[in-house]
């Protein structure tokens, strides 16, 4: 009896015991896979990516901007350039080899490098096995699809090919230009340069009507490039690929060759790559470079996330788009019409109705009543005449109205704009005054809105009495007004600063009150301080707000950065 009780106890501890090991392994095992998924969930992702380029050539800004759009926010994205645009050799490869490989064995491992434009799938294909085996590679930007289709064999590879369309590119410009009977390309003897050629001469047979030809800028000087294509007359459509160097080895910034090419020539320049367009360039059926990176991106997120390379796919089809400079149409007098839909505009400036709708209509209204009082008195010749008169007399009011403030009756803000916008194109030197009215929301809120526009009327009258051949007042924006003076000399800009400042010496009348009201300017001048119009206006209120913070009513000179009060 007690042997069977003793087994009973025996049985029921061993049970016991069972049953408490699972439920430890069950509460583990829970949080085991928990932190799993935790681990997953809160893992960065780190990505590499390797530009064939350095960072100041355009392509690879574009890229770096879509990389960054596609990676998620707790990616960790770090950067190599080659730099073989300005540097493409053995000694220049062997570097960077030694450079990146020592770098790779002091950081964490990547878990995918992303590889921009050719040179960095070529130096990818040649180390792989030392320097990237077992690691996902994503491409961008590859023109070479053979190689690129070939690196795709291994599972690990995928990416997105560049198709710069010549055929494309050839049949829109065939359609701005119709009468054409060559077609000439400027490339050099760079990677791009050589695999964009043969797709370029490729082309002959399917367009048998123009004559294929090429300026190579690897093979001739600056001066000989300039001349080769002034030479171009009408008839030519003439596309941009690529000028990284000439003959003598000198080096082109995209820009300067964009400034180059653009400045010889006599010819709408098309351009397969969005990079350079808005600078002088017509533009054409191009790769979005940005759209190329995003894509990258996000192959790279996929493959981070646990998605297989090889489920991914090669992206055959770069995503290219139809990209014009409107200024560039309509300075050789091509039809907007005949772009393809969805175009993308650079350049866009709206029609002279929409910037000036709010004074047309009101005008339009008044010139069609005038026209109406018109045709009603017809029969009567002497009418007809002193009606005719005052509608010249409403045209006079309307095209006044269109450029001067309505409040104040100086220039307005589209004025400025346009004065001061033809002033830097002609590159006349000129300086800028930005003034503010000091605690002006405060003498709205104490006096009322009707005193803060005496105060505005005011101040405007007082810069008319300043006007001259080289000074101009204008209305901004709000209390902001701008005076423009075609001058840099310190005397003269100093002279005219002191104006400014005396304009608020004396008491402004403020709801039958003199009150003393004071004013920040901000001075900037071209091209010392900014080379475009929005640079300038910048510069010119960063001054002011200088002024603004350090206790107001003075004016300071906006100098690299800084202001320099007075």
């Amino acid at each position: 009896m007690y042997k069977k009780k003793r087994g009973i106890r025996m049985r029921r501890r061993i049970t016991e015991i069972l049953l408490y090991c699972l439920l430890l392994s069950l509460v583990f095992g829970g949080i085991s896979v928990q932190a799993e998924e935790n681990r997953k969930e809160s893992a960065e992702g780190r990505i590499l990516f390797i530009s064939s380029y350095n960072y100041g050539w355009d392509t690879v800004q574009s890229q770096i901007e879509g990389i960054q759009a596609g990676v998620s926010d707790e990616a960790v994205v770090d950067y190599e350039f080659m730099d073989t645009k300005r540097v493409s050799d053995e000694t220049s490869e062997q570097l960077f080899y030694e450079g990146l490989k020592y770098r790779l064995s002091k950081v964490a491992p990547y878990d995918v490098i992303i590889l921009g434009d050719d040179a960095a799938l070529l130096f990818a294909q040649k180390y792989r096995e030392e320097l990237f085996a077992e690691i996902p590679l994503v491409y961008e930007g590859v023109n070479n699809e053979q190689l690129a289709y070939e690196m795709s064999e291994d599972p690990l590879i995928t990416g997105v090919i560049e198709k710069l369309s010549v055929e494309k590119n050839i049949v829109f410009a065939k359609t701005l230009l119709p009468d054409a009977k060559k077609v000439v390309a400027i490339l050099d003897d760079s990677v791009t340069g050589r695999t964009i050629r043969e797709q370029f001469f490729a082309c002959e047979e399917k367009f048998p009507e123009l004559t294929f030809s090429e300026i190579n800028a690897s093979e001739l000087s600056t001066m000989q490039l300039k001349g080769k294509i002034r030479q171009l007359g009408k008839g030519t459509i003439l596309i941009y690929i690529c000028m990284t160097e000439d003959e003598s080895g000198k080096q082109y910034s995209s820009r300067e060759a964009v400034k180059l090419i653009t400045g010889a020539a006599t010819v709408p320049v098309f351009r397969m790559m969005e990079e350079g367009i808005g600078e002088g360039l017509l533009g054409g059926n191009v790769v979005s470079m940005r759209k190329s990176g995003e894509e990258a991106a996000g192959m790279a997120m996929d493959i981070i996330n646990g998605k297989n390379s090889c489920e991914i796919g090669v992206v055959g089809d770069s995503p290219n788009i139809y990209c014009v400079d409107e200024l560039v149409m309509k300075a050789y007098g091509l039809d907007m019409k005949m772009l393809p839909e969805g175009t993308k505009i650079v350049n866009y400036r709206q029609p002279f109705f929409q910037r000036n709708k709010e004074v047309l209509i009101p005008g339009g209204i008044l010139i069609g009543m005038l026209l109406v009082v018109v045709l009603v008195s017809l029969i009567d010749n002497l009418r007809r005449r002193r009606l005719y008169r005052e509608l010249e007399e409403a045209r006079g009011i309307m095209e006044n109205a269109s450029n001067h403030d309505f409040l104040t009756g100086i220039p307005n803000r589209s004025k400025l704009m346009t004065d001061l916008e033809e002033l830097i194109r002609n590159g006349t030197p000129c300086t800028i005054f930005m003034i503010d009215i000091d605690e002006f929301k405060k003498i709205n809120d104490t006096y009322g809105h009707a005193a803060g526009d005496d105060a505005l009327r005011e101040l405007a009258a007082r810069m008319k009495m300043l006007h001259s051949q080289i000074l101009m007042p204008y209305r901004y924006a709000g209390d902001e007004f701008i005076i423009i003076i075609q001058s840099i000399q310190s005397k003269i800009v100093d002279k005219t600063a002191m104006q400014c400042k005396e304009l608020f010496s004396k008491p402004f009348s403020l709801a039958g009150e003199f009150r003393r009201v004071g004013g920040s300017i901000g001075i900037a001048s071209f091209p010392k301080d900014a080379s475009t119009l929005e640079e300038l206006i910048e510069c010119a209120d960063s001054a002011m707000y200088t002024v603004k913070k350090s206790g107001k009513n003075r004016f300071a000179y906006y100098e690299g950065g800084k202001s320099e009060e007075k």
